[in-house]
């Protein structure tokens, strides 16, 4: 059997300053290590359980967090940035998901790092009608293949907000509790290793069991963006496909949640390089 691990950093325990975030942050080592460290606690409890084969989406920022020198030999790893459906590459191959440090939706109150997909340049996302995080975004697309998401790690609001109403069947484990968009408590890391092996295999089982389910959405799929900027907007309204909705949001259609999920990453792609265009005229 093959498991997939989607690896984000916001939703990781003890990380709380921009400094934790970047690669030139002040404490982008310490991140790496607690990432690593939590993505290989799951992936060895995955191993010992029956999956010989586990792919690693490194799945934040630039997208090479992880300390690749520490990886088993079990373990293939997908790093760098631009790549298609992003955070989960290369799901379809897999036969379960495992989301890992992942956070709560742009706008949610008291939330380390609140966001969605991109900070800079994303206010809200909504699938058919629906606001969607990370979480949701990357489930779907997952379920377009047919690959359910057993195991979700991360900040405590995005498992009461989302997980509880989308995917009950989900195994869950708090990373940490928010006090504010830049505060947190967590606990040690000797219970969070416990807790993790704990849920990972009753996640393994829950699958045998056929307990789990994929989380799909109906199709054709409606994606509604809202944007922080209006020169954003007015870089997806150069689209054909694209339509404008106001000074900030856009819509469209896909024929499936993988579609959308592509037409998405590449309308953040073209924000952000409007952002910096705009930049360098100063």
């Amino acid at each position: 059997m093959k498991a997939f691990i989607s690896v984000d950093l916001e939703g990781m325990p003890y990380v709380v300053t921009l400094g934790h975030l970047g690669l030139k942050g002040s404490l982008f080592e310490e991140a790496r290590k607690i990432a690593t460290k939590i993505t290989l606690t799951v992936a060895e409890e995955l191993n010992k359980n029956g999956f010989n084969e586990i792919v690693v989406a490194d799945s934040h920022g630039s997208m090479v967090n992880l300390l690749v020198d520490q990886l088993p030999e079990y373990i293939e790893i997908i790093r760098g940035f631009p790549r298609p459906t992003c955070m989960i590459s290369q799901i379809e191959e897999s036969d379960v998901a495992c989301f890992l440090g992942y956070h709560a939706k742009s706008g949610t109150a008291k939330s380390t790092f609140d966001h969605t997909y991109s900070s800079a340049t994303i206010h809200r996302v909504q699938v058919n009608e629906a606001e969607v995080s990370e979480f949701l975004l990357n489930a779907y697309a997952a379920g377009d293949v047919d690959v359910p998401v057993v195991l979700v790690a991360g900040e405590a609001q995005l498992l009461e907000d989302d997980i509880k109403q989308y995917s009950p069947w989900v195994e869950t484990v708090i990373l940490k509790h928010s006090l504010s968009s830049s505060a947190a408590r967590s606990p040690s890391m000797p219970r969070i290793e416990r807790e993790l092996r704990d849920a990972t295999r009753k996640a393994v089982e829950n699958f045998k069991q056929n307990r789990v389910s994929s989380l799909t959405v109906k199709k054709p799929v409606k994606v509604t963006i809202t944007f922080k900027h209006s020169h954003s907007a007015d870089t997806a309204d150069l689209l054909p496909t694209v339509k404008r909705i106001d000074g900030l949001t856009v819509e469209y259609i896909a024929e499936s949640m993988i579609e959308g999920y592509k037409i998405f990453e590449l309308l953040v792609l073209a924000a952000t390089g409007t952002s910096l265009l705009r930049a360098s005229y100063k």
